[in-house]
């Protein structure tokens, strides 16, 4: 099953920090850009498999 989900990216002093606005609590954080969206992309796989648990 394929979704399209807003992530929202932003860079601060200690790095990257990116949550989804749809997904309440679905947030992470990375030292790089690319670790910041691998993060994120596992972080919304195990946000959805939660919900499908219901």
């Amino acid at each position: 099953m394929s979704y399209k989900i807003d992530v929202v990216i932003e860079k601060d002093e200690d790095g990257y920090y990116a949550y989804c606005p749809a997904l309440k609590g679905c947030q992470t954080q990375g030292d790089t850009l690319e670790e910041v969206q691998a993060n994120i992309k596992e972080a919304i796989e195990l946000y959805l498999t939660t919900l499908s648990d219901r």
